[in-house]
């Protein structure tokens, strides 16, 4: 019998998830905060992943993100807004890189939007799904849920920021904690799941 994470009323009960501050978001720009940016992701080794891309509305209408990538460490996140030329290298280059693990929940859509826009195979992919997976729950489980069964905190998503516009130039605050948070959230799963060498090595081949 497949195993299922707590549902939305009992992560509801549940602390809230403490993510990062603001004070802990960076959102680079220049030519030398986003090598300083790399520098770190790649120091790491290991880091939560996420995308936002501005919605669409309309029947047939082609998403042209995404427009932010996200990569979380230990103390920080890294907001790549795509509309600076250094971050689009920058970013094809992270996602490229086969010795930076990108960790997170639902990338298959993020895989082919990035090959759409960046032109980039994204290598060293960890979908926690997978992971779950092979311990017997269901195969999507998402961050909500996993944030509640691995660290028995509720994690808020907010609708109105989901659906915000993520391709303006400069993003509110709620986006940036939203957008941090997400890809924090990740990580903290993974910490807190300890996969094996085996298993990291099996779900990055899915």
């Amino acid at each position: 019998m497949k195993k299922t994470g707590p549902n939305k009323s009992e992560t509801d009960q549940m602390p809230a998830f403490e993510g990062l501050t603001l004070t802990q978001v960076f959102l680079p720009a220049s030519a030398d905060d986003v090598a300083r940016a790399v520098a770190a992701v790649r120091a790491a080794g290991v880091a939560g992943f996420d995308t936002e891309s501005r919605p669409t509305f309309r029947p047939g209408e082609i998403s042209t993100g995404p427009h932010v990538v996200q990569f979380a460490l230990a103390d920080r996140a890294l907001l790549f807004q795509l509309h600076h030329a250094a971050c689009e290298q920058a970013v094809r280059e992270l996602l490229e890189d086969e010795a930076v693990v990108k960790a997170g929940f639902g990338l298959s859509a993020d895989r082919s939007q990035i090959r759409a826009r960046l032109g980039a195979d994204m290598r060293a992919v960890l979908d926690l799904d997978h992971l779950f997976r092979r311990r017997g729950y269901i195969s999507s489980l998402g961050v909500r849920a996993a944030v509640g069964l691995v660290l028995g905190r509720n994690f808020r998503k907010s609708k109105s920021v989901t659906t915000s516009n993520w391709s303006v130039p400069q993003l509110s605050d709620a986006q940036k904690l939203y957008a941090a948070n997400d890809a924090y959230a990740a990580l903290c799963v993974l910490n807190a799941l300890a996969p094996s060498a085996d298993e990291l090595a099996l779900a990055q081949r899915r």
